[in-house]
């Protein structure tokens, strides 16, 4: 390559991924090996079974790739790349022909000079694998490895209490008493039979369960003891244990390694030591007496976000523990209202559903929620629990969960009903294709019980799975609904952006990415036959059912993975800088890397539905 052209070369592969990322001299020599060729609109760039020799890199122009079988698989423009087959073998990798479309300028980088590149970094050979779930997992590694590790990812034994009473089954309540006062530093024992973790006895224990019921403080310490505690090991993760710790309400978790106890991990340690105030916001919740003081630990639920976000926990973690907070908000405000409006007349189920329902909550997420009552509920029993309803769904608002805008909220009499008015509903919308009844089924056909007896919510689902086997056309109903929205993928790979309002030129990653792979996984998880509820549990039965190939399904997970990701980074960084959080991206605001990831995302979307479509049939 002569001389007084490198400089344009080198500056525009700066510009792009992941030849940005190498170092200056790497780069120069990429450059000086690059071939400048130029194709004529309709010339053929690529047959479908020439062999690989170069990764082409776009300068200026578009070219169209398709398929052996002539089927259109994407439009590349300005700084794409093609030609990632050169990394796979022959049996591996699909032929894919290549033709210009319009006058196109094209550089081509010899197979061997990328070959070299990803020897000595095998992160490249990752971005430019041919099998779209090794680029994804590429991003992924990116996005969750970039920083130091936050609190939630270091392991038990950093921030272990040593301190910890040993006592036996048989030791009288003084005895172990008095053994918990001479260690300083521990407020509970570990009670052992022949050296097996048998209970767990904290200083609350004592006073609620024998100083205040008068017990005989000479009694062995089993009778009052919590028998066959939860334990943690050493090498576990601190968010596994503050998981287990807010949804089991415990306060002490016995540390192990191996049959032996090291130490006790303790709210208290935790919050004294680590300033982690913030993960045990549960804990508060529970105390709260009205909205007001619910409402002003928003900014503990917002730094509990950040933190998930900055410490690089998964997306499906970060909604697990982001569900968990919004439970307990709920679960509150529920016993608030009750406080206030006297125990429930009947027998009733509050249950939530949506992102919550799915354990996928995030920091834009409303609420999505309904009460199951008993069928011999009357008029008078409805009204209080429309009463209930309204302080909860109001209470939620003012806690920073916003009012459903469709109304699926049980505050609206029509989902405050009997289980069987409820099994009416599952059978008129399952039958009924129009748009209003599959909306209503999309968002109730995951639930699940927060307050009140599981039970009805059980009865008022137990004609859902026959109801779906009786209408074989309800999928291809559900599926022609999810193919009227498209992935923000345009003709010539470019990214769409909303057009107009005030997030024009933004990417709506929910409404035309993340959404459409939540309302995929229905569909194969209903043709699965599968009981699982979240998103990716979904797209998990669909393999094991064998409706759904294994790359399929790595391909949508990783999909879906990596769109979470890039909201709950945008989302983190608006509330950094005191704006709203919400799910419009702005292309502008991300790298090229991202943007490039973010096609890869939508291309897997674009095929599995066709993919949809192919399997559960249109009309």
């Amino acid at each position: 390559m002569n001389d007084p052209v490198l400089p344009h070369i080198d500056g525009f592969l700066q510009q792009v991924a992941p030849f940005d990322q190498l170092p200056a001299k790497a780069l120069a020599e990429i450059s000086r090996e690059v071939e400048i060729r130029y194709f004529s609109s309709g010339e053929m760039v690529i047959h479908a079974q020439d062999p690989a020799h170069y990764l082409y890199v776009i300068r200026r122009g578009s070219v169209e790739q398709r398929k052996p079988d002539g089927v259109l698989r994407a439009r590349l423009g300005e700084a794409d790349l093609f030609g990632f087959g050169l990394l796979s073998s022959a049996s591996d990798a699909p032929h894919y022909q290549v033709m210009a479309i319009e006058d196109t300028l094209l550089y081509l980088i010899p197979y061997q000079r990328i070959a070299k590149l990803c020897h000595d970094d095998p992160k490249l050979a990752d971005h430019f694998a041919f099998q779209v779930q090794a680029r994804l997992q590429s991003a992924l590694n990116v996005v969750w490895s970039q920083k130091e590790k936050g609190l939630f990812f270091k392991k038990i034994e950093e921030v272990t209490c040593g301190a910890i009473a040993k006592v036996d089954i048989n030791d009288s309540i003084q005895s172990v008493a008095k053994t918990m006062r001479l260690k300083v530093r521990t407020s509970c024992a570990v009670v052992f039979e022949q050296e097996r973790i048998v209970g767990l006895v904290t200083d609350r224990d004592l006073t609620l369960r024998v100083i205040a019921e008068g017990v005989d403080i000479q009694a062995p310490i089993s009778t009052v003891m919590t028998p066959d505690p939860m334990t943690i090991n050493t090498d576990d993760l601190v968010l596994k244990a503050a998981s287990i710790m807010m949804q089991n309400d415990i306060k002490c978790l016995p540390i192990v390694q191996g049959n032996k106890v090291k130490g006790l991990l303790t709210t208290n340690h935790l919050v004294q030591n680590h300033r982690v105030q913030a993960i045990f916001l549960i804990e508060k919740i529970k105390y709260c007496h009205s909205t007001s003081e619910l409402a002003h630990l928003s900014v503990e639920r917002q730094a509990i976000f950040e933190a998930l976000v900055d410490g690089q926990v998964v997306p499906s973690v970060t909604g697990q523990v982001m569900s968990m907070i919004m439970d307990a908000y709920t679960r509150r405000l529920i016993a608030i209202a009750i406080d206030k409006l006297g125990e429930p007349p009947c027998r009733f189920a509050w249950i939530v559903a949506g992102s919550q329902a799915r354990n996928e909550v995030h920091m834009c997420s409303d609420q999505d929620n309904a009460i199951v009552l008993a069928n011999e509920a009357s008029r008078n029993d409805k009204l209080y629990f429309q009463h209930l309803s309204m302080m909860v769904c109001n209470g939620l608002a003012r806690c920073g969960y916003p009012l459903c805008s469709g109304r699926f909220m049980a505050a609206n009499p029509a989902w405050c009903q009997p289980v069987t008015v409820w099994n009416q509903y599952y059978h008129k919308w399952i039958s009924n294709p129009e748009y209003e009844s599959l909306l209503n089924l999309t968002v109730f056909l995951e639930t699940r019980t927060l307050v009140g007896d599981a039970e009805l919510e059980a009865q008022m689902r137990r004609p859902l799975g026959q109801h779906l086997s009786d209408q074989s056309g309800f999928l291809t109903n559900l599926v022609n609904d999810i193919n009227r929205t498209k992935p923000p993928l345009g003709i010539f790979n470019s990214l769409v952006l909303e057009t107009s309002g005030e997030n024009s030129r933004t990417l709506n990653i929910k409404k035309n990415a993340i959404n459409i792979i939540i309302d995929l996984a229905r569909v194969y998880g209903i043709a699965a036959g599968s009981d699982v509820q979240s998103t990716e549990g979904r797209f998990q039965a669909a393999y094991q059912a064998g409706i759904m190939s294994e790359e399929t399904c790595d391909n949508v997970v990783k999909a879906y993975q990596y769109l979470l990701s890039v909201r709950l980074f945008h989302q983190r960084d608006a509330l950094k800088y005191g704006k709203v959080a919400d799910s419009h991206i702005d292309p502008q605001a991300i790298s090229h890397f991202e943007r490039q990831h973010l096609k890869d995302a939508f291309r897997v979307i674009a095929d599995l539905q066709e993919a949809a479509k192919l399997k559960f049939g249109m009309y």
